[in-house]
This record gives structure tokens, sequence and C-alpha cells, in this order.
């Protein structure tokens, strides 16, 4: 029977130890030895197949340790005349059996054990102990020699105190690393801001013994030492929560009530680029400044290295919500003294009316109103300019407008339930949406996104009113163009092909919303 895929290193260990063992013994005949490889040989083992999947090579530096057993009598090889060979190698012999048993026992204990119970620790500490291993082994070897090893420091105060200025910073560095590790104030990937300057923000990539590395929103490659790091005022961006809030501030006249501000400049942000919906944004008045009012808008996204196009992108629904609702952002006042020039030539009133009405004339559904008729709502319409990626119309909201496109594109699409949703068109110039509400008073019944900017025409329906009172005849041709966008539009959704027309409860619905 083939043997288990787990095994199989744990055998190649297990051959690899007891080869060291034979090439040791064929150069010193010795039986005492067996016991004592013995257990360096079990402990690998064990420790190899009780370490968690992926970790295993640690292993590799006991196995290390194991298969260094026959250097020292080797060594000895190149010294026949030396008196003090043989003792030498054997006291070589049980230094590297001895760090390979202590290597052994920290995976089991530190790593084996450990990771069970708890997450997996940090590779710095396992470092610190391993080496303590390596320290205990070497003191062992010097005590079983004779060595006694508090003799090594007596009378080396001037060493000690060199090597301690040298490696003052280092030794700074790797204690403040280990505090690091133990307090956890970030981790690999967290964002961080590690002084009062904003440009140094940025994603930790590696904490090892002397620095942290991190990358900043630039780009740019920073080695930070973890000295630095210990006295700093760290600011996490990703703990205790994965998002960040940002914030900006918008200016608006002392003549619009702050509370409409506040109405209009959530319900822009409301699905931009990664702005989240939970936390949920505010809006509140922060000051009153010589500009104007000044409101502190606070969103939450978990988009952090792309914060800069997060804040752009809300800004950018921010002024078109506002250009729309006829708000005007004010700008600082001056005492300037200027050279008038002329003017630019503004459009003339007459040729904004008569582009409308081209428009409209274009509009299938409003050619039997005649062309008196079309002029009046044209003149009486008006304009909307959107940014790229706004919301028009959302499927569900309530309703009593139509669009039609001047300029630009739109994307129409709507869901049934909780299927994902259809695209069910992309409108350009001369294009309509949204009649179904004027003329019904019914929810929306699809979502209409703009895919660049886009100039549209509003009809309201008031505006609409006073078409139908002088031509109610124009009621059952609407009602028939309705039912076969609406009978298009379940066919793309559900998949299915149109219903029967049912024109009349629409004849119904028109009549009752506009009270004829």
């Amino acid at each position: 029977m083939p043997t288990p895929a787990p095994l199989l290193p744990a055998w190649l260990l297990a051959a690899g130890a007891v080869s060291a063992l034979e090439s040791a013994l064929q150069l010193r005949s010795n039986l005492d030895m067996r016991r004592e490889v013995v257990p360096a040989i079990v402990s690998l083992v064990i420790a190899f197949l009780a370490l968690p999947r992926g970790r295993q090579r640690l292993a590799i530096w006991p196995l290390v340790l194991l298969l260094s057993v026959p250097l020292p009598y080797l060594a000895a090889m190149l010294f026949p005349d030396s008196p003090d060979g043989p003792a030498a190698a054997l006291l070589g012999e049980r230094f590297f059996l001895l760090a390979s048993l202590l290597q052994s026992l920290i995976l089991l204990v530190a790593v084996a054990a450990w990771e069970r119970l708890r997450r997996p620790m940090p590779r710095i500490f396992l470092d610190v102990l391993r080496c303590l291993m390596v320290a205990a082994a070497v003191l062992a070897i010097l005590y079983q020699s004779g060595v006694e090893p508090g003799s090594l420091f007596t009378g080396s105060a001037v060493v000690t105190a060199v090597l301690g200025f040298a490696l003052k910073d280092t030794l700074g560095n790797a204690i403040a690393g280990l505090a690091i590790h133990a307090e956890h104030p970030f981790e690999v990937g967290d964002w961080i801001q590690y002084d009062d300057n904003t440009a140094h923000i940025g994603r930790v990539v590696e904490i090892n013994w002397r620095a942290t590395k991190v990358i900043t929103l630039d780009e740019a490659f920073v080695i930070i030492p973890n000295g630095q790091l210990a006295q700093a005022s760290i600011r996490n961006f990703t703990k205790p929560d994965p998002w960040s809030r940002r914030n900006l501030y918008v200016i608006t006249p002392y003549a619009v009530p702050p509370q409409r501000v506040q109405e209009i400049v959530l319900d822009a942000i409301r699905g931009s680029f990664g702005v989240l919906d939970h936390p949920a944004p505010s809006v509140v008045t922060n000051a009153f400044t010589e500009r104007g009012v000044e409101h502190w808008v606070r969103l939450f996204t978990t988009e952090f290295d792309k914060r800069d196009r997060v804040d752009g992108m809300a800004r950018d629904r921010i002024w078109y919500a506002l250009a729309r609702a006829g708000i005007e952002i004010p700008v600082a006042t001056h005492a300037v003294r200027m050279t008038p020039l002329p003017p630019p030539p503004a459009e003339d009133a007459s040729a904004a009316a008569d582009r409308r009405v081209a428009a409209l004339t274009a509009v299938g559904l409003l050619e039997p109103l005649g062309d008196p008729l079309v002029r009046r709502l044209a003149a009486e319409s008006a304009e909307r300019l959107y940014g790229i990626g706004e919301t028009v119309i959302r499927q569900g909201d309530a309703g009593t407008t139509m669009f039609v496109v001047l300029s630009g594109r739109v994307e129409v699409s709507a869901r049934e339930g909780d299927a994902p949703a259809v695209r069910l068109a992309e409108l350009a110039a001369g294009n309509f949406f949204g009649e179904m509400s004027m003329m019904t008073g019914a929810p929306r019944v699809a979502t209409v996104t703009t895919l660049e900017e886009t100039r549209l025409v509003e009809i309201g329906k008031e505006v609409f009113r006073h078409a139908l009172e002088n031509r109610p005849e124009l009621v059952e041709h609407l009602g028939r163009a309705l039912q076969r966008r609406m009978d298009r539009r379940a066919a793309a959704v559900a998949g299915v092909p149109p219903a029967d027309p049912e024109a009349q409860d629409l004849f119904t619905k028109i009549r009752e919303f506009f009270s004829l």
C-alpha cells in the first residue's frame, strides 16, 4: 500500500537523520551515541507531523542541526595529532544533538500546540525562542566540559560596554519590534499614519526585527525603524473596523435653508463610488463663514487606497446636485479693481427654447400634440445637467415627471424581486423615459443612470395637464403607446413574451391622474 502523502516528508526526515547517525557511528565507535541520537530523531519526526499545514518548513532548522552531527568528527580528522581533537569532537556532536532536540521541542510547544489554541505566533517571537534554545545548548555544553559559563563574562565589562554602545540602535529597534508584535497596534495589510505628515500614510507590507516597511499612497516604499514607531503616535485606519471616515466641506449661500442642502447632499452621494450605506453618511452645519454656511459631509469607505477617487467623485455628485437645485456655491468676496471687458454672448432664450422644441418634436409619444402644444411644453419645461454615473430616477421611487435626452447617454435597467438587474436599453439624444409615472402617478418602473455628462429636458405633470385638457382624445393614443413600452419592458426583464394589451386600464389611470 502506498505511503500517505503527509507522511512521506516525515520518512524523508527520518532517513536523513539515520544517515547522519550512521556517518557519525563510523567516525565514533560509541554505543552511547545511539541513546543520544534517537531522542533527537524521534522529536524531529513528531514535531514535523504535529506542525499545522503550511508550517512544516520550520522543521528544516532542527534537521540541519541533526545532519551536522558528523561535522565535528570530520574536523577532528583534519588534526590527527591534536590530543584534544576527540574530546572537542564529542562536545561538538553533543551540541548539535542537544540544539536539534531543543529546536524540535520549541516547534512542538510554540507552534504545534500554541497555534491550535491561539493565533499563529509572530515570527520575531519564534526566532527569539529558537536563539535562546541555541544559547542554552551552548551553555550546557560549556558546563559539561568544565567551563563555568559565568567566568566568560567576568572582566569583560569594557567589551560589553563597547558592544552595547555599538548595537544600541539595533537592540532598541529589535526590542521595539517585540513590543509591536506583543501589543498589535497594526498588522501586515493595515493602513497607518506614522507621524503628523499626511503624506506619510501607507499600507504595512512587512514587520521584521529592525524595521517596518510600508507603501505610501504615492507608491513610495518606506522603511521605518521600529524604534521610531515605538515613540510615535500611530493612527490605524483599518482597525478596529475595516472602514474609515472621510470628511468633505461644502459652502452654500445663507439664503438656502441648511436642512434642504443636507437632503440634497445626502441624496447626491448615495451610491457614489466607495461610499458605504452602513455606516450611513451624514451632513451637519459646521460653521457660518464669510462665504456662507459651511456644511460638514461625513462619509465612510473601505476603499482607503482609493480615497482620493472616493472624495473626488462625491464632490462631483454634490456639485451636479446643487446645480440642478439652482444653488450656486459662493466664492470668497474680495475688493478687487478690474478693467471691464465685453461679456461673452449668452445663449439667446429663444434659441434654447427652439432646441427644446426640436428635441420634443422628435419624441414619437408627443407627436400628436401638434406644434403649438409642443412649443408650450418646451417653454414651461426645464433643462437638467447630470454628471457621469448619476442616477436620474430609481425603480420604485415616486415621480410625476418625464425626461427627454438632449445630449449624452443614459442606461435603463430594471429588476423583478430579488433577481439581478437587467439592462433594458441605452438611450441617446432624442429618446425619453419616465413617461409612465408622469401620466399615471405610478412608481418608477426602471432605474436610469447616466453613462456620460448628460443634459435632459424635464417635463412635469402640471405642464402636461394643459395639453390633455385641450386634446382629451390624446389619452387613448398615449395609453396604447405606454402599454407597448410596458410590454417590451416585461418581456426583457422576465424573458417571456409580452402579455395581451390592457390599454383600457391605462386610459382610466391617465384620466383619473389628470382629473379629466
